[in-house]
Order: structure tokens, then C-alpha cells, then sequence
């Protein structure tokens, strides 16, 4: 009988044992994915959702799309404006167009030839003059001719190379401001085209799309939201006892049921902050109520892990 309660007791003792789990080392945690919750500066009616919840997305995937009639209308608009600001900016760039340059020169032969006949005129006017042939008015005409004629000679090759030469330079300076600004206002209407539209900074899954096609989205309201598999982390937490075990940049190893293997991960951050045991951890032999998050990054494949799933974490031998 003595015996029996030996035993007995010895039994009692393994399976205390057996519950009590010692191992410092493992630690009970969750999987937790930070979401990319894509929106745009401006709202709009929602004009196309191409995506859906479970959709695998890449990199810059089109998310959705708002109505963009009337930026499309102000992008045109600020296009063409820039290119009559160009055309101006060239015109004012050079000199007169060739028929211009045509009349001018047409008209200053004519005047040359008016002023070769006004020289001879008062060449021989003088002649008559010393003779005694004409009076002193006759020659002052003579002189008067002669004078205009060159003037108007010297006006047309005035305007001949003015002609040829582009505009002051501070009508090109204002044609070249106004050319600047109207690129920066197509600029900008392309900003505004750009932002009708929500592209997938990463790639990922579609986790879930909060509007139909036809509804409204607010200025920064989220439409789509998708999680990138680098966003995964796991979240774990340990004892106050075992807290001098673990350190930012230890290896761990991560498991869960049901994954096909046991896969690589590092310590990415520990709490400064004691809290207490959170239901989801479900240990009856805790030692401390208090414990400390952390988190940890799978290495490889964080696809694995799905948002709310239990793992298992287990410090990696140093």
C-alpha cells in the first residue's frame, strides 16, 4: 500500500512536470499585417474598381479609378496654353518673316534710286546756280530733295536691320516667364490627373475595397486596401524573467500549425513597456502575469503567416 502511493505520487510529479512548461526559450504569439490603405489627395465618384478582395496585386497594379472629366479637360486646356506660350516665345525670338524682310528691302532700293537722282539733281542745279541759269530758291529745293531723299534712304536700313534682329530683350524675357508658367500649370493639371487614379505602392494581396463603382470617396478616405508580405510581422511576448534572453537582431524561429515548415525570422523590436498577459496568449503555469511585446520578421517567405494566426516563436541557438 505504502508502495502504491509512491507511485502514485511519482505519477502525480511526472505529469505536474510535463504541464509545467519551463521552456524559456518559446514564446506563444500572433501574426500581425500592417495594412496599405490607398487613397487619393481628392475625391471623386468611383468610376472603376478592377481589383477585388484576394486579388493578388504588383507593384503599382491599378487599384481603382475616379471620374476625371473635368481634370482631363484642365489638362488639355493648360497643354494648349503652353504651346501658344511657345509659339511666342519664338516669334519674339527672331526677326521679321522673310516677306516682311522682302518689303523693306524692295522699298529702300526705291529710295536708293530716288536718292542717286536727288544727288545728281543738285549737282547740276549748282552748275545752273554759278552760271546764273537758276535762282538761289530753285537750289535750295535742289538741296531739300537730296537731303530727304537720304533720310528716307537711311530710315528704310534702320528698319532693314531692325528687321533682322529678334525682339528687346525684355519682351523675350517675358515670353520665356510665361512659357515657364504654363509648364508648371500643365504640371500640375497632371498632378491632379494623376491623383484620379490609386496604384498599389507594393505588391500584395487585396485584403479588402470599401466602395462600388458609383459611390463617392472623400479627399483621403481609403478605397482599397492591401497588405504587402513585408508587412507581416509576428507578435510575441515574453516574461519578465526571460526578458534578458532576447535581444533586437537575435534569430528566431517561427512556427505555426499547419505550416508546411519552420521558418527563419530576427527580432526587429522589443517593448520598454511591461503589460499584462493578453487573452490571446492562453499559458495556465505563467510565472509572471507581466510581460513585454515584441516583434519579429520572417526572413523568408512572410507569406506563410496570415493576420490573427498563432505562432510559436523560439529563440534560435547563438
Amino acid at each position: 500500500m505504502r508502495l502504491h502511493s509512491l507511485l502514485l505520487a511519482c505519477v502525480a510529479a511526472s505529469l505536474l512536470t510535463a504541464c509545467d512548461n519551463t521552456d524559456t526559450t518559446t514564446y506563444q504569439g500572433y501574426a500581425e499585417g500592417e495594412y496599405v490603405r490607398v487613397a487619393t489627395l481628392e475625391g471623386g465618384t468611383i468610376a472603376a474598381i478592377p481589383v477585388q478582395r484576394g486579388d493578388k496585386v504588383g507593384d503599382g497594379a491599378l487599384l481603382f479609378q475616379l471620374d476625371m472629366t473635368a481634370e482631363t479637360a484642365g489638362f488639355n486646356q493648360a497643354s494648349a496654353q503652353l504651346e501658344q506660350a511657345r509659339a511666342q516665345f519664338a516669334d519674339v525670338s527672331k526677326g521679321l518673316r522673310p516677306t516682311e524682310l522682302d518689303a523693306i528691302k524692295a522699298a529702300r532700293a526705291s529710295a536708293a534710286a530716288t536718292a542717286t537722282r536727288a544727288d545728281a539733281d543738285l549737282a547740276r542745279a549748282k552748275q545752273l546756280f554759278t552760271g546764273g541759269h537758276i535762282s538761289k530758291a530753285a537750289l535750295d529745293a535742289a538741296t531739300a530733295n537730296k537731303d530727304a531723299a537720304s533720310a528716307a534712304l537711311r530710315e528704310l536700313d534702320a528698319r532693314l536691320a531692325t528687321g533682322q534682329l529678334a525682339a528687346r530683350s525684355d519682351q523675350i524675357a517675358a515670353a520665356e516667364a510665361q512659357v515657364k508658367a504654363a509648364e508648371a500649370a500643365v504640371a500640375q493639371a497632371q498632378w491632379r490627373l494623376n491623383q484620379r487614379a490609386g496604384y498599389a505602392p507594393d505588391g500584395g494581396m487585396v485584403e479588402d475595397v470599401y466602395f462600388r463603382v458609383g459611390e463617392t470617396a472623400a479627399p483621403g478616405q481609403p478605397v482599397v486596401s492591401v497588405l504587402p508580405p513585408q508587412n507581416i510581422k509576428l507578435r510575441f511576448f515574453i516574461a519578465e524573467p526571460s526578458l534578458s534572453q532576447m535581444h533586437v537582431g537575435d534569430k528566431v524561429m517561427l512556427a505555426c500549425d499547419g505550416c508546411a515548415e519552420i521558418l527563419a525570422g530576427t527580432v526587429r523590436f522589443i517593448s520598454t513597456q511591461a503589460e499584462y498577459t493578453p487573452p490571446v496568449i492562453y499559458s495556465e503555469n505563467a510565472k509572471s502575469k507581466l510581460v513585454y511585446m515584441a516583434e519579429a520578421t520572417p526572413d523568408t517567405a512572410p507569406e506563410t503567416f496570415h493576420p490573427g494566426q498563432p505562432v510559436r516563436v523560439t529563440l534560435a541557438d547563438k
